[in-house]
């Protein structure tokens, strides 16, 4: 239910702490702690990684540009075991109001549909419950939009995590001091916001409540 905004620089970290939040990478030092629904706390990295996913990690989890969206959802879908039925990825593109974007390459959707796009794929894993979206501002946009993807699953009761640039949190009002000469270089990504956003119905989904991404691909259509 808590959403959480980590402001860094490329090449600060920002796919270490990705690993490590979601299980995938021991730290050398610190430990992440799985909170249980029941008050209960662990640290096995197992327990952590069924729940949680790791969204556009940079040479991790991206899609290839090239790719087209049908492609990403099949095999996205695929991974969340729900891929074998034919038809299974267009109808749920359809569903979630992307049949459109079907044959378009990832490089030319508008970044918040991305990112939209690709938290639902993640999403559809049995037992997932956090989500790490990884530098969604490298594709360009208003950081409102992804951040209002963010925040409608974290009113879902995902716990989601968001890591940016540190211009893109100023954007969404984090007080950040400025990181000049050396400290900018070495500078460690810290936390800028946290939020925890009114809860909404359980029957809908998240992406009902994301960015307009059918207005935001209209958008995109006029200007190609």
């Amino acid at each position: 239910g808590e959403c959480v905004l980590m402001a860094g620089e490329p090449g600060q970290g920002n796919t270490a702490m990705a690993l490590v939040a979601a299980g995938r990478l021991a730290p050398s030092e610190g430990k992440a702690t799985l909170v249980r629904d029941d008050g209960t706390t662990t640290h096995d990295k197992a327990e952590l990684r069924q729940l949680a996913a790791v969204v556009d990690l940079p040479a991790v989890s991206e899609p290839d540009d090239a790719v087209p969206v049908g492609t990403v959802a099949a095999e996205g879908l695929a991974l969340a075991c729900r891929g074998s039925m034919p038809g299974e990825p267009t109808k749920w593109l359809r569903a979630h109001e992307w049949e459109q974007l079907r044959s378009v390459r990832m490089d030319a959707i508008p970044g918040a549909v991305r990112t939209a796009l690709l938290s639902a794929l993640a999403a559809e894993r049995e037992g997932v419950r956090f989500l790490v979206l990884s530098l969604p501002d490298r594709h360009g946009g208003e950081p409102v939009d992804w951040w209002e993807i963010a925040q409608s699953y974290a009113s879902s009761g995902y716990g989601v995590l968001v890591q940016c640039g540190r211009s893109s949190a100023r954007d969404l009002g984090a007080k950040l001091p400025a990181a000049r000469g050396d400290s900018a270089r070495q500078a460690t990504p810290v936390e800028a916001l946290r939020t925890r956003p009114q809860p909404v119905d359980p029957e809908r989904s998240p992406s009902d409540e994301t960015v307009d991404s059918a207005w935001l691909f209209g958008e995109w259509e006029k200007d190609q």
